[in-house]
């Protein structure tokens, strides 16, 4: 793909000591890393087990491998988390991350406590090749594609901070994963892939694809290829009914235009009434909240198993668009359910500490003076209420 070849490569599984990071290996890859060592193949086994279900971040505590293999393994790898820059927390509960990885490069993670579960928005990318308008990520140029150790990580960071390692069977603080953070994960797939069969393997990390969904702007190669390798739940921002608007807003689709996008839609390997795919739509003030464009809506879908999610636009420093009016929401979303599609409305969660959806930056790049300004606020009153 084209597109990738403005990201930046690192190889960020090796640390600045020189050993090599063993978070983000698969099976075969951990087989062949104690091989190395001159190891017997059931280690790599042990490790998976201390790294993936125990959490160790240390190989001090992997208390089933004999001392002097521990001190051999310590000295060629190591089991490390991105560095937290920084951890806000909302005061409806959500939870952001800034991690810093091995080059210095940051991106945000963000985990949303509920009621009956708890969802990790995750990241997979540094800023984003795409420039959708009305998205603070867009407005950050792509840095680098995040390797699957980084994507796996973190999972493993949310889950030191949860205090839930191992997992347990039942009331999950971290149940669910959306990979929704920061850029599009179809644009970087063998690594969105890798580290997604390592969260859903069961004697690891053990998170069902049931309990994971993935987002994509509408990257139409590879969504068949996503359904058939990894069966996880499809969300696509769409977020416009004509090629007009969609052009504009989610440059995508000039690309990619809607009439093959939901095509792909129709074909998703696996979906069903029982596994309808997602499509996200902002709902922006004047511009596609319209009741003619909830009946467009209902006319492009049908025939695809959906549910549409109906997402209150969440504004960022300089964004060029408002939130619809919640009358005009709430007749857009009646509409839709009339005509048979669940719609409903997502509460904003997060937005005093820019956490919500549409909302993530990070501070790998320079903001404008007003971003700055606007962010240096919000960092300083959260800190200091966090401190009290």
């Amino acid at each position: 793909m084209g597109v990738l070849s403005h990201a930046s490569t690192f190889a960020p599984t090796v640390g600045s000591d020189g050993r090599r990071n063993l978070v983000g290996l698969d099976r075969a890859e951990l087989t062949a890393a104690v091989a190395e060592l001159g190891l017997e193949p059931f280690r790599a086994r042990q490790l998976w087990h201390w790294i993936y279900h125990r959490g160790a971040t240390s190989f001090e505590t992997m208390t089933t491998l004999a001392k002097p293999v521990r001190e051999r393994l310590s000295g060629h790898f190591m089991v490390r988390r991105p560095e937290v820059s920084r951890d806000l927390r909302s005061e409806d509960g959500t939870r952001k991350w800034l991690l810093r990885m091995e080059d210095g490069q940051q991106f945000e993670t963000v985990h949303i406590p509920e009621e009956d579960r708890g969802t990790l928005c995750v990241s997979s990318q540094v800023g984003c090749t795409l420039t959708c308008r009305f998205c603070h990520t867009g407005t950050q140029r792509l840095v680098r594609n995040l390797e699957a150790g980084e994507i796996v990580a973190q999972v493993m960071m949310a889950r030191d901070a949860l205090d839930e390692w191992p997992a347990p069977p039942d009331g999950r603080l971290l149940s669910n994963i959306v990979m929704m953070g920061m850029g599009e994960p179809l644009y970087n797939y063998e690594n969105v892939a890798k580290a997604l069969k390592i969260v859903m393997d069961g004697e690891g990390i053990s998170i069902s694809k049931r309990r994971i969904t993935l987002s994509t702007s509408g990257v139409v190669p590879i969504m068949r290829r996503c359904g058939e390798e990894l069966g996880v739940n499809l969300a696509v921002s769409l977020h416009a009914v004509t090629d007009e608007l969609r052009d504009r807003i989610v440059p995508i689709n000039r690309k990619y235009p809607i009439a093959e996008l939901l095509e792909a839609c129709r074909t998703y390997p696996g979906a069903s009434n029982a596994r309808r795919i997602t499509f996200e739509y902002v709902m922006l003030k004047g511009v596609n909240d319209s009741l003619a464009d909830a009946r467009e809506l209902v006319r492009l879908l049908k025939g695809i198993p959906s549910k549409i999610n109906l997402i209150p636009f969440n504004p960022w420093p300089g964004a060029p668009f408002e939130r619809s009016d919640r009358k005009q929401i709430e007749r857009f979303a009646d509409f839709v359910n009339a005509a048979g599609y669940a719609s409903p409305v997502r509460t904003p969660r997060g937005e005093d500490i820019m956490a919500a959806c549409g909302q993530l930056k990070s501070d790998s790049l320079r903001l404008s003076a007003a971003e700055r300004a606007a962010m240096a606020q919000v960092i300083a009153e959260k800190e200091a209420a966090q401190s009290l």
